[in-house]
């Protein structure tokens, strides 16, 4: 059985690294510390150390294992290029994702700076998508590293969406995630900035996938955005839809 999860974009999530340490605002209130503090108390035992970085070599073949086709996170709980994560590592968790070819692979960081000195000596299979967070201004020039990489896919996580992104530059993007902020602690965001960005999207040709409004009460507040869902995946994946 792969690991199910309730993120709207994936179907399943695999952690061969747990644990990450905050490095811009977006990290803030970060579910997955949350998450392993939660697991920590409860006794799982890859979650021993809480939230501290922690290799998981014992989970690396995990996919390997799952017969049925489906579209994977990687490291939900974590981020593969963590500075303290070693290049040799992260080629293996690569290696998995290749031997793996059924499968598709969504790989997120915040630390675009490392992927883009280590992409070159990345293997990048064609089921294997690539994407930065970027949750303001300030965070954009991650768009312009993940670009450098040669991932079949690139993808945006604009979430938690902290303040407007105008005019971004989205050649070379296939995909763009727009979402709140949820939790006890959720910062607003403006209905206006969701709107932008998915109009962005469409003049780009880009897929756009609203996620949710967030907010202390994220159910309540749904993913419609004008009436609608916005499930949209890239054109150049194998049929464009999660198997679900």
């Amino acid at each position: 059985m792969a690991l199910g999860t309730g993120i709207e974009w994936t179907e399943a999530t695999w952690n061969p690294v747990t644990g990450c340490d905050k490095i811009s605002p977006g990290c803030k209130h970060c579910y997955a510390e949350r998450m392993a503090e939660r697991l920590q108390a409860m006794g799982q035992p890859n979650y021993k150390d809480g939230f501290a970085l922690t290799l998981q070599p014992q989970m690396l073949e995990l996919p390997l294992r799952w017969r049925r086709p489906q579209t994977i996170f990687v490291n939900s709980m974590s981020d593969l290029f963590h500075k303290d994560v070693p290049l040799e590592y992260i080629q293996r968790v690569f290696e998995v994702m290749r031997a793996a070819s059924w499968h598709r692979f969504q790989v997120l960081t915040k630390r675009a700076d490392r992927l883009a000195t280590v992409s070159n000596v990345m293997p990048w299979p064609k089921n294997v998508w690539m994407g930065v967070s970027v949750e303001s201004a300030a965070y954009a020039p991650r768009i312009d590293q993940l670009r450098a990489t040669n991932a079949a896919v690139r993808f945006l996580s604009l979430e938690p969406l902290l303040g407007p992104l105008p005019d971004l530059n989205l050649s070379g993007i296939d995909w763009v995630i727009v979402g709140g902020e949820s939790g006890p602690r959720a910062r607003p965001m403006d209905p206006a900035w969701v709107t932008d960005l998915r109009d962005q999207c469409a003049r780009a040709g880009v897929a756009f996938f609203f996620k949710q409004w967030g907010g202390v009460q994220k159910k309540r507040a749904g993913r419609l955005l004008d009436g609608r869902t916005w499930d949209e995946l890239p054109g150049a994946a194998s049929g464009a839809q999660l198997a679900g």
